[in-house]
């Protein structure tokens, strides 16, 4: 269960249609982005962020987006909620480096082959 935040609760508007997709990350991180059409033909977005436990990490709900299509509106959200995951915002020096030569590689099977 998705714990909603303030952001989400001033968008919404059950009175709309709005198309909405959610993707789960591997760490289990769940996106929700949302799309619609205001009354007065504006599209209007939502994006929100979700750890495993439901706890909401982000949401935003950026002004409308004048001449965008709801489709284009949607993947552009959902390429925005993926730099907000807990996995995007880890310093890449904090990862573990790999050696050399990586397995899976031509050059390791040949070290290895002999």
């Amino acid at each position: 269960m998705r714990n909603r935040g303030k952001v989400f609760w001033d968008w919404a508007d059950p009175a709309l249609h709005t198309r909405s997709v959610d993707e789960r990350q591997p760490d289990g991180t769940l996106l929700n982005v949302q799309v619609r059409m205001s009354l007065l033909g504006r599209t209007e977005l939502f994006i929100g962020v979700y750890g495993v436990d439901g706890k909401m990490l982000f949401e935003e709900a950026p002004d409308s987006l004048p001449g965008e299509t709801m489709t284009n509106a949607l993947a552009r959200g959902l390429d925005r909620a993926r730099l907000n995951t807990p996995l995007a915002t880890q310093s890449i020096s904090t990862r573990k480096p790999e050696n050399l030569p990586r397995a899976g590689s031509r050059r390791f099977r040949k070290s290895i082959s002999g």
